[in-house]
């Protein structure tokens, strides 16, 4: 049972406004621009950022967008994790894999799973989690060596080339 204490309306509007202004303010950009960018009044985007006036979806949205961060990763990260994710994520390499992968995901697991795909527990999602972490890790390992090889390689045909 989820403790629905986390979704009163207060705390939920003043941790979406922590997350929105924390990406307005990392994007550098004037609030005038964003808000014009947002299609939004800049006095209800003050009002917003300072958790006096709750954004709608599309709003919310349209700021990241807005403040250059991925829209979708970063109300996901939200979502299933709280704005300390977000927010520490915000402008990084990681959320910007996740809003691909998140676009990505559904169609994928349709497409590998076929009929299957009625048939995945709810049980299996933290190891499928963990999986996924790990075959990423693995990859960076993998490219990491790949990368130190070709350095190698230039290495030895640069000193080949002065010999």
């Amino acid at each position: 049972m989820r403790n629905t204490a986390l979704f009163a309306e207060q705390q939920v509007r003043a941790d979406l406004a922590r997350l929105l202004l924390a990406a307005v303010e990392a994007s550098g950009r004037p609030r005038c621009d964003i808000a014009r960018e947002a299609q939004i009044h800049k006095d209800a985007l003050r009002r917003v950022l300072a958790g006096e006036r709750s954004a709608s979806l599309g709003e919310a949205l349209r700021i990241l967008a807005a403040s250059q961060v991925a829209p979708h990763a970063h109300l996901l990260l939200f979502l299933v994790s709280g704005g300390d994710h977000a927010i520490a994520w915000l402008q990084s390499d990681l959320a910007q894999f996740l809003e691909l992968f998140s676009c990505e995901l559904p169609s994928a697991l349709e497409r590998v799973l076929g009929n299957q795909v009625h048939d995945v527990k709810p049980r299996w999602a933290k190891g499928a989690a963990h999986r996924v972490a790990r075959l990423l890790s693995d990859h960076i390992d993998e490219l990491e060596r790949k990368d130190a090889l070709m350095g190698d390689i230039f290495e030895v045909a640069e000193g080949g080339h002065r010999g």
